[in-house]
Parts: structure tokens; C-alpha cells; sequence
């Protein structure tokens, strides 16, 4: 609820939307700094004369560095815009994707990573070649970098549209300027560039969030006025224990779910509610607006300069080097030269998504509906030592064809109203001023909400598919691809000679791999060491002797079978 003062002030303050020239600085030096560190490992770097030192670092770098980058990698514009705005829709469940985090690490360090590491490789997907053959590395390769285009230009376009609606910023201007600067220090520096920007980025990100989270409690007057009228708005929903698979959030389709999404994807449409908020809320305090923008500007930055690279390291890898005898310094050029062309790639799919409307959401789940089989595959090489070639490319294949059904199925008819559960949206006596249009209105429960641009849905003529498999969460997307790509893969390996396949094991999942198999091995020593063993060779007392004094001239103990009368 919005009291009287706080109107009459929204009433006298300036026009929301309108940068200031502390707020355009804060900005353009967070743009400047991150070009000026390619610029810096361009130079300091002129050693980098090997693909292998450009795209990994030589592999030399630190562990925070690496963990802050990771770490910036995963919090693009769209974590920074759409989950406040995801949250302040369908309510505050969403925080328990925390859970399914913890479960994607222990998988992650646990399944994938010991395998990875112990084989030595650049790019992933030369697993898929080592496991499997070259036809289902080439297909999961391809699917990668169609995936990461698509979703890295769609990351670009959402902070842009967002500066666009807060600013009056030409639209095109802000998308090429973050393409072209992503572009040009990762082209330049390498992933030395890509990890030390990041690693300047979530300063950014944290100074945002913490300026934004600051002055709204201090504007609500303390938290526990924010979390009683989260309540009353009925937004603190986390243990909702429904178990329909058609819901869009409950405990089990984020906990389940979530698991096998890797980050979290929403429509950027909604996106639109979070510049607005920030801008009213922090107007009096010029520059910092600034920040929250910079804020959203350095999580794309970081996911689009960690694609780019990604992008560059699969293609040398699996695409270039297997099929032609170029040297490093050739290939350090190439690698320049596909970031370059991935950041232009990107851009262009950036407008590409300005054209999608409200399918925007149809594109960003596409990062699900790819990955999902992809995961599916990578389960089935690493875990089963009998899936064959034949078996992982049916998987893949089936994988991507039932987690397309499903993903384009529910574009066409999206879920209804008592299946996704939004929340009431009401902003009445709200008053505030665009910059676009430069008119004061007053919200009321009968006019149209401030969540723009979502989809209308028809409820006629709907197929019966589209309230029971095309009504599924979203979430689930990806486990459908996973399973069916293990499920059909199995089978198919079964019956076309798995059971006959001999691998080397350093190919799949060992025991010793596995940070519980070290736990027992660590503390079954231990407990060795505690209880000691009863060492019934002839040598034990004539090694350490016997403080029995019974036995205080016994200097050899016999227990062989010769000495038994």
C-alpha cells in the first residue's frame, strides 16, 4: 500500500525514465573498463601464440578468479531483470531452485567433472567422439552452438530493451555497443579477458542488487513490513506440495525439475516491470540507477563474453581441428577470428528476437529443449559402460524430437490460468510518469496491468493435448529430453551389441572418481589405525617386541604350518 506522503512525493519528483549524467557515467565506465581489460591482456598476452593459451589461459589461472567468473556466467540479464519479475508473479516459490543448485553442484563435481578432467579435454563435446564416435560428436556440437546463439543473442537484446524503456536509448545502439564490446575483448584478450572481466562484473552486479535491496527496505520501512505484505499479496507461497506435473511451480517441479535446467529461463517480456521499479525507487540519487543498469549490462557481459568463448573452444576443437592439419599460431588466429564472428552472430540474433514478440519465451526455452537431450547423452556415455554409438545417437535423436513436441506444443497452447496460478497484479492509487510518453496515470483494479506483453491465451478449440502434455511445466522440458535420451538409448545399445562393448574405463564413472568413495576410504583408515590389526606373522615381536613380560624372551613367534606338532 502506497500512503499519502509517498504519493504527493512520486507526484513532485522527476520523470521516471530519465537518466541523469551521473547515471549515463556510472555506465559508460563500466563498458569502458571491461574493453580496457582486453586491451590489457591483448598486450600483456602477446604470448598467447597457441589456441590452447587463447581459448583455456594456458590453464594456469587461479581458483577465485575462475569460481567468480562461473559465477558471473550464470547471472545474465535475464536472472537480473526476469526474477523479480517472476517472483512478484507467481511468488517467492521460485527461491527454491536454492535446492535444486545444491543438487546440480553435488552431480556436476561428482558425475561429470572427474571424468573431464582425468581425460584432458578442451571442449566437452571431444568426449562424445572418445565415448561414442565422430557423427555424435558433430551432432552435439551443433545443437551447442545453435543453443548458445540462440540463447546469447536473446541475453543481449533484454538489457537493451530495458536501457531503451528507462532511458529513450535507441534500441539498436544498445544492443550493438554490448555486442560489439563483448565481442572485442574477448576477440582480443582471450579467456584471460573473459574470467578478470567477469570477475569486475559481479562487483558491479552486487553493488546493483545491494543498492536496489537497500533502499527498498529503507523505503518500506524495515523487512518485516516487505515480507508482511509479500504475505497479505499471497506471494510467500514456497511449500506448495502439489504433485501435478502441470503446474508451473510447486516444491517438486523446481526441486525435480530444476535439477536438470542448469539456469533458469523466462519470458524477457516480463522483464519490463524491473527498470521502472528501480528507477522511481532510486531517482533522488543520481548514479545510482546507473549502477542497477550497469548491474544488468555486466550479467550479459560476463554470459555472453563466457558463450562467445565457449563457442570459439568447441568450434577449434571439434570442428577445425579433427579435419585439417593447421598449426597453433593458425589456429590462435582462428579462434580471434570466431569470436568475432560468434559476437556478430549473436547480435544478429538479437534482432532476430526483437521480431519474436511474445514466442520470446518459445526462444529462450529452447536452452531447455537442446540441453535436455544433450545431458541425456553425456548420463548415458559417462554412467552406462555398456551404451554404444548406435544406442547414444537414437538417444539424442528421440531426446530431441519428444523435448521439441513438448516445448513448441506448449507455445502454441500455453498452459491456462488454474494450471500456472498467476498472481493478482492490482496497482491501484499507484502514480507515477514515463519519459515516453510524459503523462501521469493513476492505476485502478479495472485497468490494465503494468505486466505487459504477455501472451492471450485461447481457450477454444483446444486439442486434448494441449491441458494434459502440452500443459506441462516448463521445467520439465529438459527431464523429458534427459530420460528419453537415456530410456531409448539403453534399449537400442541392449539390442545392437552393448553388452559385447569393451572400453577403457578412464571413459566412464569410477568409484575412485566419487568424493564418497574418498570419505569411506578416509574414514576406513582411520578407524584401521584406531583399532589396530592383529599381525600374526612370524616376524610382528621380532620387529616391535612384546611388553608382556610372560612372553619377555620370545624373540620369534612361529605360526606356520611346519611348526605345529
Amino acid at each position: 500500500p502506497i500512503t499519502h506522503n509517498q504519493k504527493a512525493t512520486m507526484a513532485a519528483s522527476p520523470v521516471v525514465g530519465s537518466f541523469v549524467a551521473g547515471d549515463y557515467a556510472v555506465f559508460a565506465l563500466m563498458l569502458l573498463v571491461s574493453a580496457a581489460i582486453g586491451v590489457y591482456y591483448a598486450i600483456v598476452g602477446r604470448g598467447q601464440s597457441s589456441s590452447r593459451e587463447f581459448l583455456m589461459g594456458g590453464q594456469s589461472m587461479t581458483a577465485v578468479p575462475v569460481a567468480l567468473s562461473l559465477t558471473a556466467s550464470f547471472m545474465s540479464a535475464i536472472t537480473v531483470l526476469a526474477t523479480p519479475a517472476e517472483v512478484y508473479r507467481y511468488g517467492a516459490s521460485y527461491g527454491l531452485f536454492s535446492l535444486s543448485y545444491v543438487l546440480v553442484v553435488v552431480v556436476s563435481s561428482e558425475v561429470f567433472l572427474p571424468v573431464f578432467y582425468r581425460l584432458g579435454i578442451t571442449s566437452t563435446y571431444e568426449y562424445l567422439e572418445i565415448r561414442f564416435n565422430r557423427a555424435t560428436r558433430l551432432l552435439g556440437t551443433v545443437m551447442f552452438i545453435v543453443q548458445t546463439i540462440l540463447y546469447t543473442g536473446i541475453v543481449i537484446y533484454a538489457p537493451a530493451l530495458a536501457l531503451n524503456q528507462v532511458t529513450g536509448m535507441d534500441l539498436w545502439g544498445a544492443v550493438i555497443s554490448t555486442g560489439v564490446v563483448c565481442t572485442f575483448y574477448c576477440t582480443m584478450g582471450g579467456l584471460k579477458a573473459v574470467v578478470w572481466t567477469d570477475v569486475f562484473q559481479v562487483g558491479i552486479m552486487v553493488a546493483g542488487f545491494l543498492s536496489v535491496i537497500i533502499r527498498a527496505v529503507v523505503l518500506q520501512g524495515g523487512v518485516s513490513n516487505i515480507l508482511n505484505h509479500a504475505e497479505f499479496g499471497g506471494r510467500l507461497n514456497f511449500w506448495d506440495f502439489d504433485a501435478s506435473p502441470l503446474r508451473r511451480h510447486t516444491f517438486w517441479t523446481i526441486t525435480f525439475g530444476g535439477t536438470f535446467v542448469w539456469t533458469s529461463i523466462y519470458g524477457i517480456n516480463q522483464a519490463q516491470l524491473m527498470p521502472y521499479m528501480v528507477l522511481d525507487i532510486l531517482r533522488d540519487y543520481p548514479g545510482v540507477p546507473g549502477l542497477f543498469v550497469a548491474a544488468a549490462y555486466s550479467g550479459t557481459l560476463s554470459t555472453v563474453s563466457s558463450s562467445v568463448n565457449a563457442l570459439a573452444a568447441v568450434t577449434i576443437e571439434d570442428l577445425i581441428k579433427p579435419y585439417t592439419h593447421m598449426s597453433e599460431k593458425h589456429l590462435s588466429w582462428s579462434s580471434k577470428g570466431l569470436s568475432f564472428l560468434y559476437g556478430a552472430l549473436c547480435i544478429g540474433m538479437a534482432g532476430i528476437a526483437s521480431l519474436m514478440g511474445g514466442l520470446l519465451q518459445a526462444a529462450i526455452s529452447i536452452f531447455g529443449i537442446i540441453g535436455g537431450p544433450l545431458l541425456g547423452l553425456f548420463s548415458l556415455g559417462i554412467l552406462c559402460p555398456y551404451a554404444n554409438a548406435t544406442g547414444g545417437l537414437a538417444g539424442l535423436l528421440s531426446g530431441l524430437v519428444m523435448s521439441l513436441w513438448v516445448g513448441i506444443g506448449a507455445q502454441f497452447y500455453p498452459p491456462l490460468p488454474e494450471q500456472s496460478r498467476p498472481l493478482g497484479l492490482t496497482t491501484h492509487g499507484c502514480n507515477f510518469t514515463t519519459a515516453a510518453d510524459a503523462f501521469n496515470w493513476t492505476a485502478s483494479p479495472t485497468e490494465p496491468s503494468l505486466y505487459t506483453t504477455v501472451l492471450q491465451q485461447n481457450t477454444a478449440e483446444r486439442p486434448f493435448l494441449a491441458d494434459t502434455w502440452y500443459s506441462l511445466s516448463y521445467l520439465y522440458f529438459s527431464p523429458i529430453g534427459t530420460l528419453t535420451t537415456l530410456a531409448v538409448g539403453l534399449v537400442v545399445s541392449l539390442l545392437s551389441g552393448g553388452m559385447k562393448l569393451k572400453l577403457e574405463p578412464r571413459v566412464t564413472l569410477m568409484k575412485e572418481d566419487t568424493m564418497l568413495f574418498c570419505f569411506y576410504k578416509h574414514f576406513k583408515e582411520r578407524a584401521m589405525r584406531r583399532a589396530g590389526k592383529l599381525d600374526l606373522t612370524k616376524n610382528r615381536e621380532k620387529k616391535f617386541g612384546n611388553n608382556n613380560p610372560g612372553f619377555g624372551n620370545v624373540h620369534e613367534l612361529d605360526f606356520t604350518k611346519s611348526s605345529l606338532p
